[in-house]
Formats: structure tokens, C-alpha cells, sequence
């Protein structure tokens, strides 16, 4: 939605005195939502959760910490009091039940729910929709990740949400977010209803969710350094023009009224500042395949923040860590599924950013309704299908072409 942006002093090495993604507007604590629990549940008492990270929750941030704490079961509680400290938690897929005993390995898969929002300062922060949908799977063998994506324009039976006075219809998965956000649900009311609508869709239950502002990426990124990004081919920005020999923000209407030269991504892999590496993510109007497109290169974009969060130049910096959890928890909100994070952690510390496979929705291409929506192909259903039975790893095997071979 079109919203002015606040001016302020420049924010990347291209002395930019535009930030393309303003600061998330305030939040409000999140609704409790629906019982769920799916498969894999902690045989004892609790649920498994997802790191607090947006970028890495999903396979990095145990490693992180275990390896910048030594190993030590103190440094690793104090490192996650900062966690708990910094991001809000909501209960959205549980009644925020109390977990087992902590530093304990969890069992079975794990299936997280991963939405990205655009939210302004200057816009009302619940008529945002969700404009990235990101389901994430950790087989029970906790030695592997996937990403899959489902495009923003997939037309989806949305239920009945009573809280937010929605009585359900046909829309697009984005709008979702919307209608679980309206009348006080807030992001958590937004998560809740997303989370409803996917799994009635793909059959998959979540046992953790996160919701991100697209601006808390770029802070994430800052506070990494950079990202090493891979862009397939020339690629045009929407958002970042040329201006008095110096690349700025600039509104796309203003820029095509000034006659700017908009900013180019050139083919080519390269390490990138967070304005930058969020810009080329969220490109979709100038790609030939569209929201497609803008999927692999948002996973894409995970992965490499992956990747550098697991590098020696963070995992050894504790101030970084710190820095990096302060800009997270600024701009998100978190289900913990009544697991202690810390059970999380151990789980999956021996994972890395090299261990996420990307893959394709609809194997990378269109699939149109007919009336301007998508509609997911039996080849993706059956993605989802494995994604539930814990199979992915042999769907993968019998169906590469779902499989993003780029870096």
C-alpha cells in the first residue's frame, strides 16, 4: 500500500538520506489462538519452537549460540535471556503450556510457518498483508532444512475468524494476515489466521510461527555487516534511482516523473549492505516470472543470512549477536509453541546455513486461476504432502526440478 516515507540521515555506504523501509510501526501483544500440536511433539510434556531469529531461526541460531557460549550450558541460558528479552512472544498455535526440562533434545520433526509483512511508519500497521509465506521443515533426522514458498496471489478458502469478525471466503493467501488483524487482532491475530488458512491448505501443522516486518530484514542485515547475493541476471530496482551521482530512494511515481535511471542489480555474486539485499529480494514486477521469482530470491536471501550468521566473524563476536537480536526484536513477533527455547537450541545446534534446500512452488512457474490468482500445482501438493509425512528428502530425490540449484 502506497504510504509517504519519513526523511532521515543517510543509513547505507551510498550516502542515501531515503530508507526504503521505514521503521515498523508499534505493536500490540497477540491474541491466544488455536490448540494445535501436529507431529513430533516432545514425548514428555512440551512442543518445539522456533529460534526467535526471522533470518535464522530455522537452523542457526542453536549453532550460534552454542558455539559463541563454548558450549557452556550458562552462557548459553544468559545468550537466550537475551533472546527472551528482545522479542515478543505470543500464543498463537498453543495455550503457551510450560516445556520440559531444559538443555534436552527434542524429538520428530519440525514444521515452522514464517510470514514477512509490509508495515510503515506512516501506515496503519494492521492493513498489512502478507506478502511472503515461508513454511519450513526439519525432518526428524534434525540434519537438514527445507523452504518452501507459497505465492502471495494462491487462492485460498480463509475461515471463519469470530475474534476479528471475518466471516470467511475465497481471496488470495496474503489477505489472510489482513483479515486476522483487523478489529484489535493485531500481528497476532494475523499470524493466528494465516496459520489457520495454510494448514487447512497444505494439511501441515505448525509447531512454531514467526511474523517479520521487511524492514527488520534490512537491520538484521546492518547488523550482520553484509550478505553474499547471487543476482541470475541485470535486474532493475523499483525502489532506487540515480540522483545527483549517488544512489537513493526515490517513489516510483516521482522517479518516472524526473526521467531517474533506476538503480541496477548486476548479474554477478557479490556481498551486499541491507538495503541492497532486501531491494533485489522483493523485485517482482520487472522479473519474467514474477512472484516465482521474488520466492527463490527471498529464500535465497534467508539462506545467505544464514550463512554469515554462522560465520566466524559473528559466532565470536558476542556484541553482534547481541546486535543482531536487538534488530530482530524490534521488528517481530514470535511463537514459542510452550517450549523452552533452550530444548530448541540443542536440537538443532549441529545445523547450518549450508544444510537449507530451496524449493520450488508449482516447480518455479505459473499456474493462473484464469482471474489474475495462482492456484498450487498437484506436484506442489504433493511437495506439502511429503512435507507432513516427513519424506521431502525422497520427494526431492524423485522430483529435482522443484529443487532452486542457484546459489
Amino acid at each position: 500500500m502506497p504510504s509517504q516515507r519519513s526523511r532521515r540521515p543517510a543509513a547505507d555506504p551510498y550516502g542515501d538520506e531515503y530508507d526504503a523501509y521505514d521503521e515498523p510501526a508499534p505493536r500490540k501483544a497477540g491474541h491466544s489462538l488455536k490448540k494445535g500440536g501436529g507431529k513430533g511433539k516432545k514425548k514428555s510434556s512440551g512442543r518445539k519452537t522456533s529460534a526467535p531469529l526471522w533470518a535464522k531461526l530455522t537452523v542457526t541460531l542453536g549453532a550460534l549460540l552454542m558455539m559463541a557460549a563454548g558450549g557452556a550450558i550458562v552462557g548459553i541460558r544468559s545468550l537466550v535471556g537475551n533472546v527472551e528479552d528482545t522479542v515478543q512472544v505470543v500464543n498463537v498455535l498453543d495455550d503457551g503450556k510450560e516445556g520440559g526440562p531444559q538443555g534436552n533434545n527434542l524429538d520428530g520433526p519440525i514444521n515452522m510457518l514464517l510470514l514477512g509483512i509490509d508495515v510503515r511508519a506512516t501506515q496503519e500497521k494492521n492493513n498489512a498483508r502478507a506478502d511472503t509465506v515461508i513454511l519450513l521443515h526439519i525432518p526428524a533426522t534434525h540434519d537438514q532444512a527445507y523452504l518452501m514458498s507459497i505465492p502471495r496471489d494462491t487462492m485460498v478458502e480463509i475461515p471463519k475468524n469470530t475474534k476479528t469478525r471475518y466471516n470467511g471466503g475465497t481471496d488470495r493467501i496474503n489477505a489472510a494476515f489482513y483479515f486476522g488483524a483487523q478489529n484489535g487482532g493485531g500481528w497476532a491475530g494475523g499470524l493466528s489466521l494465516t496459520a489457520k488458512t495454510v494448514s487447512n491448505l497444505t494439511g501441515i501443522e505448525f509447531n512454531g510461527a514467526a511474523v517479520i516486518d521487511f524492514g527488520g530484514f534490512k537491520k538484521v542485515i546492518d547488523a550482520l555487516g553484509t550478505v553474499n547475493i547471487c543476482v541470475e541476471s541485470n535486474t532493475e530496482s523499483l525502489h532506487y534511482y540515480h540522483v545527483d551521482g549517488k544512489v537513493k530512494y526515490v517513489n516510483e511515481n516521482e522517479a518516472h516523473r524526473r526521467g531517474l535511471k533506476a538503480y541496477m542489480h548486476k548479474k554477478g555474486c557479490r556481498e551486499m549492505p541491507g538495503w541492497e539485499a532486501l531491494d533485489y529480494s522483493r523485485i517482482r514486477k520487472s522479473l519474467d516470472d514474477g512472484d516465482y521469482g521474488r520466492q527463490r530470491h527471498q529464500q535465497q536471501l534467508i539462506k545467505a543470512m544464514a550463512k554469515k550468521a554462522g560465520s566466524s566473524g559473528v559466532l565470536t563476536d558476542i556484541g553482534k549477536i547481541n546486535g543482531v537480536l536487538k534488530a530482530v526484536g524490534e521488528s517481530m513477533i514470535l511463537d514459542t509453541h510452550g517450549t523452552q527455547l533452550i530444548d530448541f537450541l540443542f536440537t538443532l545446534k549441529d545445523l547450518a546455513g549450508a544444510d537449507l534446500v530451496l524449493l520450488k512452488t508449482n516447480a518455479g512457474w505459473f499456474n493462473s486461476t484464469g482471474g489474475g490468482g495462482e492456484q498450487l500445482s498437484e506436484g506442489t501438493m504433493d511437495m506439502f504432502r511429503a512435507a507432513k509425512n516427513d519424506t521431502l528428502g525422497q520427494f526431492t530425490l524423485l522430483n529435482p526440478q522443484f529443487v532452486n540449484r542457484e546459489k
